[in-house]
């Protein structure tokens, strides 16, 4: 006899239709997997084997063959596993095919034949909602698929339940469609009145937030860089119902999806150590997961102690940053991770820590320059704004003081900035995949960054001096363009050329004055 069950296999985070066909003929009682299945598909069939026999399900010993098309595509994780068994009993004739035509399947099915939790199974709910056929799933995942439009889905958690339900009997309820719609919270970061002093900092934080720029702190040990970084998170606007979906995908396809989780609703801080690998940064891997850059996606990415990390991990930080995801090739495919974050980084001026604070600095300018060489260039020319962050004076800390500069408190700064953010979506509304000022491609920027005379010639003279690159001098124009938006101007003016510069502290030698 023969059946189909259909399934999907995971490509990063697309879910690619795949069919488990079953032939059971006379000949030796083996069963036989083809169709480029990994080890863990394999050895489905001990998995199943047993399973069954703790259901008390019987097959005929007859010659069986399994095959996972299309044969090209590789098949990786045990999600494989209830189609398969679905599609066996259906071959053996203990489940009528009629029943299981317009049915998806995944999961993971144990030795006492309980259903395990997979990842992955938001993209392959949303792909059978597309399909329009009804999805089989673990209980445990049942919650993850909440709320994917013109979805039918039923969790089981067991083989019995399996059996249960194909006679027509009622198990784990559906998925409801719960809504999702209307405005996510805002990420509980660390509010930016608890930082004293740094007004400067705050305030290069908060363009990077209305803008969505990458940002450096530089600045000696103890300072607040860190908390600045982690404050990000609360002046940023709620996460929408698209980018909400499309975070949880992610998170979804790293198995980081705790069970009744229905969807990511704060956008994401991730904080990897220094020592973090290639592919834990960027992805990759045997089996390509999402990397730390994918992780944060729609969030923030957070790398302290910047020249630390090593220099061929941190080159690999140039194209995600640029288009927004990663593309992971192997041989014979590609799959790619979103990847659309905000960048902070923070760095000591030198290896000690201390050079310009007030305790003596011990090195010579030649450690100096291969400590900040290991940043390399193109990654700093990817850096909008460089800010130093000075030590603090003990009046400006309120731990110290009653009146330690606090200044505006996160709700505050997260108005303006969804204000500005406002303004930008408006304006870049024909634009596909533009959403914010940092968004803009190399065409679009001399279009909609258009500044006057006094500007164009502020900029000129800063970048002769400077030496700026021309990727430096377009993200000049972005940072500009996102503060006149802070302050509700049309067009961009000298003074926000000027502010825009002062946040080039790595290029600038000299000072500019309008």
């Amino acid at each position: 006899m023969h059946s189909v069950v259909r399934t999907f296999a995971l490509h990063g985070v697309d879910a690619i239709p795949v069919e488990v066909q079953v032939v059971v003929s006379s000949g030796y009682p083996q069963m036989t997997l083809v169709g480029l299945p990994d080890t863990s598909v394999r050895e489905s069939k001990e998995r199943i084997s047993a399973a069954f026999r703790q259901a008390d399900i019987s097959l005929p010993p007859k010659r069986t063959t399994v095959n996972l098309a299309p044969a090209e595509v590789k098949k990786e994780g045990s999600g494989f596993d209830l189609p398969i068994a679905l599609a066996l009993l259906a071959a053996h004739g203990l489940v009528e095919t009629e029943r299981i035509e317009r049915l998806f399947a995944i999961g993971e099915i144990s030795l006492d034949g309980r259903l395990l939790r997979v990842r992955g199974a938001l993209p392959c709910a949303l792909a059978a909602a597309r399909s329009g056929g009804t999805l089989l799933l673990p209980a445990g995942n049942v919650s993850e698929v909440e709320g994917v439009d013109g979805l039918e889905a039923v969790g089981l958690s067991s083989l019995r339940e399996l059996a249960l339900w194909l006679d027509g009997g009622d198990v784990c309820s559906p998925a409801a469609a719960r809504s999702v719609e209307g405005s996510t919270p805002r990420a509980a970061g660390v509010d930016l009145s608890s930082i004293g002093g740094q007004l400067v900092a705050k305030r290069a934080l908060e363009i990077a937030a209305a803008g969505d720029h990458n940002l450096l702190f530089v600045g000696p040990p103890g300072t607040g860089k860190t908390l600045l970084a982690q404050a990000l998170p609360s002046i940023l606007p709620p996460l929408t119902d698209v980018e909400s979906l499309e975070v949880t995908i992610v998170h979804s396809v790293a198995g980081l999806l705790r069970e009744g989780a229905v969807r990511v609703r704060t956008r994401p801080f991730r904080a990897p150590h220094h020592t973090v690998s290639a592919a834990g940064l960027v992805g990759g891997g045997a089996i390509p997961r999402p990397g730390e850059v994918s992780l944060a996606h729609r969030g923030v990415l957070f790398l302290d102690e910047l020249p630390e990390f090593r220099t061929g991990v941190l080159d690999l930080l140039r194209q995600p940053l640029e288009e927004g995801e990663v593309r992971i090739v192997r041989a014979g495919r590609s799959v790619r991770f979103p990847s659309r974050v905000s960048l902070v980084a923070a760095m000591n001026p030198c290896p000690c820590g201390f050079l310009g604070s007030e305790k003596p600095c011990r090195c010579t300018p030649s450690q100096v320059q291969r400590y900040r060489g290991r940043i390399g260039g193109p990654l700093l020319d990817r850096m909008d704004l460089h800010v130093e962050v000075p030590t603090l004076i003990a009046k400006e800390l309120p731990i110290v003081s009653n009146d330690g500069l606090r200044g505006d408190a996160s709700s505050a700064v997260a108005e303006r900035v969804l204000e500005a953010r406002r303004l930008q979506i408006e304006r870049y509304a024909g634009l596909d995949g533009v959403f914010a000022n940092a968004h803009l491609d190399h065409d679009e920027v001399p279009r909609q960054c258009v500044v006057d005379g006094r500007g164009r010639a502020l900029l000129e003279r800063a970048a002769d001096a400077f030496g700026f690159s021309a990727r430096a001098i377009h993200r000049c124009l972005r940072v500009s363009r996102t503060i006149a938006d802070l302050g509700g101007r049309g067009a961009i003016e000298p003074e926000h050329v000027l502010e825009a510069i002062q946040y080039r502290v790595l290029d600038r030698s000299v000072q500019v004055t309008a």
